[in-house]
């Protein structure tokens, strides 16, 4: 199954990794998916877009660093998005 976990450290400071699952069969009968992983605001806004590309199935990593990033003390959110899959999850930013 799809599977979208808690990022770990969380709360975080400058770094994150978050961790998901691609299933070996989907509903469709094909092996993997196109897969989106956004992180949002509280109030929705679209702060960066982590992956968006098709994903074998397997299990992945993805690093979330602000780098760049002006983002204050607060809740933020992640998301995990396929054709047939969304889970979104929370983590807390600690400055």
């Amino acid at each position: 199954a799809f599977n979208l976990y808690q990022n770990y450290p969380n709360p975080f400071n400058p770094s994150t990794n978050i961790h998901y699952t691609i299933p070996n069969v989907t509903l469709s009968g094909v092996e993997g998916s196109r897969v989106q992983l956004k992180v949002y605001d509280i109030l929705g806004n679209e702060i960066t877009t982590l992956v968006n590309d098709y994903r074998d199935a397997g299990i992945y990593n993805v690093e979330f660093t602000m780098n760049n990033l002006q983002l204050s003390t607060g809740i933020y959110f992640y998301q995990l998005k396929t054709e047939n899959f969304v889970q979104t999850k929370k983590m807390i930013l600690l400055r």
